[in-house]
């Protein structure tokens, strides 16, 4: 795990060799100032001696300016070595969930993915940063400073030994309790993060139905959780900043009591005692810093594991990267397709499709809520893989293809239409970035969009801002539909892609398909039966399996589903 992680140092390794390279140099200035001041006090002070005082003051002051320059030096290597750690880490995370198939990101869920990208990237950066730096500079300065303290006085050297095990004991106490509370910590996170998306996403569904006040009392729920779990995780390790000082105020008052009788008995001069508590001081330090860079490591564990199943998670779907196939036409073949969002084979969504649609065709999908009509056509640009049975495009199997050649081939219009930040004509490019300004109109023109467009002050160069949130529904799927047919794909699929816009311009549209994409596959899923009474073919669909294919009059004939639907339509109309 660890391996994998800082891997991700990177380029950055020169800095983070460089901090701890410096702290060596901080370290044996500050050790060496102790030693000295005893010098000045016992060789300067006692005798008078204003010449060597001066001489030797300067040289402490040299030596702590070298210290001073040493630790900004190692705090900015520090610092630049953990941001540019955290920078890679991030991109090697947003790369590997670029990779991600649906089934990946349905198993960690968006919120946590969120919340890792962040939170725990951020845990893991601070931890860096004070790793590279105290877990360096401690140690060094423990050892040299007891090196100094046992060689000023053995004897009072054995009272601050007695402090180490009261130091070691709280900090594994903590160690071990704190970790399960930091996991839980963050699993609350992702919770609130995934009701924060869920709750702006669907903002205007709040406003709507009025349930602000609800959904108020929902968050300062999730909020009380994560404040309740941090509380818990948080108050063991806060315990670790009042042990430490109280052992190290007792050692101090322990060695000056001692170290006094002995100053008063004249076994010790007061300069090296002096220079001796300054020692105690810093391996008092040194180990208060240690346990707190324990504590840190238990804080960013729980993080890094985190981290560490999103890197080492495999996609679910692979494509053939090497792969020259490439799809000679628009036909796709289902073969014996049964599908489980769970993998399940007593749990499935497809039961045992088998179907074939010839390039050029026209194909209408109807069927009730549920019945898998998206489970369907998403297996054809393999947004999901067939539990059982195959799946061909253009004569070869999906399996065969690299994602990229199948997914140029298939353009796919969700059911929930995406556009994202930047001007119309940006997020026409998501289709073809090399399209001409002919090409993005003459597309709009068929999705019926142009108008609109036009309509705006800045025609094609209107900022759509996040999400687009200043167009209608309507008008979001006709953009969104203008973006896949600039891929000048083999196959179109329309998932409810309509279901926003009135039916003239439905029907504008589907003309439009029907006179410019004569060579293209298109596959259409639809609720309104008109939206599909004129393609070549319609596939009626339940509960997961086609239970009719023909055209709109034969199904009127032999279908008891579609000619239900179809009366109750033409009695909604009628009305």
């Amino acid at each position: 795990m660890y391996k994998t992680i800082f891997s991700h140092v990177g380029k950055y390794k020169k800095q983070a060799i460089l901090a701890p390279t410096t702290i060596i140099g901080e370290v044996a200035m500050e050790v060496t100032i102790p030693y000295v001041m005893a010098l000045i006090i016992d060789n300067g002070v006692k005798k008078g001696d204003i010449g060597y005082i001066v001489k030797m003051g300067a040289l402490m002051m040299l030596m702590a300016v070298f210290s001073l320059s040493f630790g900004a030096l190692a705090a900015r290597f520090s610092a630049v070595a953990a941001m540019g750690f955290a920078k890679n880490l991030r991109s090697a995370l947003f790369r590997k969930v670029q990779d991600f198939s649906f089934a990946n990101v349905d198993k960690f869920s968006t919120a946590s993915l969120t919340t890792r990208l962040t939170t725990d990237v951020t845990n893991i950066q601070n931890a860096f940063m004070m790793f590279v730096r105290s877990a360096f500079r401690s140690p060094i300065m423990l050892i040299c400073a007891t090196i100094m303290a046992v060689r000023a006085n053995k004897d009072l050297s054995v009272v601050f030994l007695f402090s180490i095990p009261v130091l070691a004991c709280a900090v594994f106490f903590i160690i071990s309790k704190a970790h399960p509370r930091f996991e839980k910590m963050l699993g609350k996170y992702d919770e609130m993060n995934g009701k924060v998306q869920e709750n702006l996403i669907g903002i205007r569904v709040v406003k709507a139905f009025a349930r602000e006040d609800y959904e108020k009392k929902r968050f300062t729920e999730n909020t009380d959780g994560v404040r309740i779990a941090q509380y818990m995780a948080e108050k063991l390790v806060v315990m670790n900043m009042p042990i430490m000082q109280l052992v190290m105020y007792a050692t101090i008052t322990a060695i000056l009591w001692f170290g006094g009788n002995m100053a008063v008995k004249g076994s010790i001069a007061t300069g090296e005692l002096s220079s001796f508590i300054m020692y105690v001081g810093q391996i008092l330090m040194s180990l208060m810093m240690l346990s707190m860079l324990f504590i840190m490591f238990v804080v960013s564990r729980a993080s890094l594991q985190r981290i560490y199943e999103v890197l080492k998670e495999e996609p679910a779907i692979k494509g053939r990267e090497d792969s020259a196939v490439q799809a000679e036409d628009g036909s796709v073949r289902f073969e014996n397709v049964s599908f489980s969002y769970f993998n399940d084979m007593n749990n499935l969504a497809l039961d045992n499709i088998s179907l074939d649609i010839s390039s050029g065709e026209t194909i209408g999908i109807i069927g009730g809520t549920g019945s898998s009509k998206t489970s369907l056509v998403q297996l054809i640009p393999r947004l999901y893989d067939t539990t059982a049975g195959n799946v061909y495009v253009g004569g070869k199997n999906v399996k065969d293809y690299s994602l990229k050649t199948l997914r140029d081939s298939v353009a796919m219009v969700l059911q929930k239409n995406v556009l994202f930040s930047g001007t119309i004509r940006d997020n026409l490019k998501w289709g073809d970035g090399n399209a001409t300004d002919e090409e993005i109109i003459e597309a709009c023109k068929s999705a019926c969009a142009h108008d609109f467009i036009m309509n705006f002050p800045d025609g094609y160069d209107t900022d759509l801002g996040q999400g687009g949130v200043n167009v209608s529904g309507g008008q979001k799927q006709r953009l969104c539909i203008a973006r896949a047919l600039l891929k000048k794909p083999k196959i179109i699929i329309l998932d409810d892609s309509t279901s926003a816009v009135d039916t003239a311009t439905d029907s504008s549209i589907r003309k439009a398909f029907r006179e410019k994409l004569a060579d293209t596959t298109t596959i259409i899923i639809a609720q309104r039966i008109s939206s599909v009474k004129d393609a070549d073919r319609i596939i009626v669909m339940d509960n997961g399996r086609i239970t009719d294919i023909g055209t709109h009059e034969q199904l009127l004939e032999t279908s008891e589903i579609y000619r239900e639907v179809y009366d109750s339509q033409q009695k909604g109309a009628d009305e």
